[in-house]
């Protein structure tokens, strides 16, 4: 008998400092090979530079701010009808909005280069938090290819 999935989200613990679930699941999309307390510690200097940087609100706050400017309410999905092939566009659930909110903030930390991880972490969730930067440009590219194709959204069944 196969084992399934195990129930990550009732599992995951929420991180020491900010006891946020949010945040700790975070620190574990960041880390690479299994190191957990060097995700912990590039979270946690990202951390402090924004509350260097942004005095009037709690770190914590601006981080969740900037996920949930970055979280998509819609995107589009292939769909064969008739041997045609439609992007149609579909809403987007909570976990996965907040799967790829995370996956895009990464992806935008990733593929810059020349300083430090945390510090580019920073800079990304700043951008974020003001609703700019390279994540929540890859979130408006999906909204702008959803109202594209909204004439097809009665494919969605």
């Amino acid at each position: 008998m196969t084992r399934g999935f195990t129930a990550s989200a009732a599992q995951l613990q929420p991180d020491s400092r900010f006891e946020s679930k949010l945040a700790s699941k975070f620190v574990n999309c960041l880390m690479h090979d299994g190191k957990k307390s060097v995700a912990q510690r590039v979270f946690y200097d990202a951390m402090d530079i924004i509350a260097e940087r942004v005095k009037d609100e709690e770190p914590i706050n601006v981080f969740t701010r900037a996920v949930d400017n970055v979280k998509p309410a819609i995107e589009v999905r292939s769909k064969r009808v008739g041997g045609a092939t439609y992007q149609v566009p579909t809403p987007v659930n909570y976990r996965r909005q907040q799967a790829l909110a995370i996956r895009w903030i990464l992806e935008a930390v990733r593929g810059k280069r020349g300083r430090p991880t945390y510090r580019r972490l920073a800079d990304e969730l700043i951008a974020a938090f003001r609703r700019e930067g390279a994540a929540m440009t890859k979130r408006d590219n999906v909204h702008r290819m959803a109202d594209a194709n909204k004439a097809f959204a009665h494919f969605a069944w």
